[in-house]
C-alpha cells in the first residue's frame, strides 16, 4: 500500500507546464485587451483635446488672411502631446498588469504587448480623429463665407492627432507606447532573480525532494 501511495505521487521534480492553448489564449486577450482599451482613449482623447481658434479676415486689397487667437495656435503641440500622454500611461499600466500574470511571462508576452501597444495607438488615432472631425468639422479658410461688412469670421479648427502629416512623426507616435511598454517589461526582466522571470513555481532541491533514508547509502554488513 505504501509503495503504491508513492507511486501515484506527483513527482516534485516534474516542471509545470502551461498547455499551448492556454498561452494562445492569454497573448490574444492581451493583444485584445490593448486594442479596446486604445478605442476608449481616443473617446477620452476627443472629449478633453483643445481644439484651436481662429479669425478669418479680408484685407483692404481683398486679400483672404487668416491667424490665430492669443495661444490658441500652442493646441497643435499640446492636442497631440496629451495623446501620447495617455498612450504612455496606458503602455505603463499595461506592462505592469502583464507581468503579474506569472506563468506566461517571457518573449512571446514580449510580443504580444507591444503588438497590442501599437493597436491600441493606431485605435486611439482613429477614434480620436474621427470624433474631433464629427464634432468640429474640415476647416478650410479659403472656404469661410465673408461679407463686405464686416469681412470678419471667427472659426474653430479641431485638435491634430499627429504633431505633423509626416511619417516618421506619425510612425513615432504609433510606436511610442510599444516602446514604452516593452521599456518597463525589460526594467523588471533585468530585476528579476530567476532565469524563468517567476514563471514556474520554485522546484524543490534534490536533496530536498528524496524521502527520508531514500538517499542512504545501505550500509554495509558487519562481520
Amino acid at each position: 500500500m505504501t509503495e503504491q501511495t508513492h507511486a501515484d505521487a506527483p513527482d516534485p521534480l516534474a516542471p509545470v507546464t502551461v498547455s499551448r492553448r492556454t498561452r494562445v489564449r492569454a497573448l490574444l486577450v492581451v493583444l485584445l485587451a490593448s486594442a479596446a482599451t486604445g478605442l476608449a482613449l481616443g473617446a477620452l482623447w476627443a472629449w478633453i483635446a483643445p481644439p484651436i481658434r481662429a479669425v478669418v479676415a479680408l484685407t483692404r486689397s481683398g486679400e483672404r488672411v487668416h491667424d490665430y487667437l492669443g495661444n490658441e495656435s500652442e493646441h497643435f503641440f499640446v492636442a497631440p502631446a496629451l495623446l501620447l500622454g495617455l498612450l504612455t500611461v496606458l503602455a505603463v499600466v499595461a506592462s505592469v498588469g502583464v507581468w503579474q500574470w506569472r506563468e506566461h511571462r517571457g518573449p512571446a508576452m514580449v510580443i504580444a504587448l507591444s503588438s497590442g501597444m501599437a493597436a491600441a495607438a493606431a485605435a486611439a488615432s482613429a477614434v480620436g480623429a474621427g470624433l474631433v472631425r464629427l464634432s468640429y468639422g474640415a476647416l478650410n479658410f479659403d472656404a469661410v463665407p465673408l461679407t463686405k461688412s464686416p469681412s470678419v469670421a471667427y472659426v474653430v479648427q479641431a485638435p491634430p492627432v499627429f504633431f505633423s502629416d509626416g511619417p516618421l512623426q506619425i510612425a513615432v507616435t504609433l510606436l511610442w507606447p510599444a516602446g514604452i511598454a516593452t521599456l518597463v517589461y525589460a526594467v523588471r526582466t533585468a530585476a528579476d532573480a530567476r532565469d524563468d522571470l517567476g514563471a514556474l513555481p520554485p522546484q524543490p532541491r534534490l536533496s530536498e525532494a528524496l524521502p527520508v533514508g531514500g538517499g542512504r547509502a545501505a550500509e554495509a554488513p558487519k562481520s
